[in-house]
């Protein structure tokens, strides 16, 4: 599986990168046909906080799966990303066993 990550406006450490890299890599023990995924970060600047964005959209053969997720930080960001696109990558299982 390949992850790719791209950082709007601002340079993403190699920390974060593979941290984010880390998390995604253990959606493959869910479903084993995942093509690649696509991160994006951005922060955004509203008023004086400034919230970090994370969307992140797994390919997989015939449908794409997209999860965006707000937070204080990419990290917390990414967690919760990664949850809801494991139960997005179950479902999804779930109705290709049924056809």
């Amino acid at each position: 599986m390949k992850v790719r990550v791209e950082s709007i406006h601002f340079n993403a450490d190699r920390i974060l990168v593979d941290f984010i890299e880390k998390k995604l890599s253990k959606l493959e023990q869910f479903y084993d046909q995942i093509i690649d995924v696509s991160v994006i970060l951005k922060l955004e600047n509203s008023g004086q906080i400034k919230d970090k964005i994370l969307e992140a959209k797994i390919h997989v053969p015939g449908d794409t799966i997209f999860a965006k997720e707000t937070d204080k930080t990419f990290e917390s960001a990414t967690d919760k990303a990664v949850d809801v696109l494991k139960r997005q990558i179950i479902k999804y299982k779930e109705l290709q066993r049924t056809y």
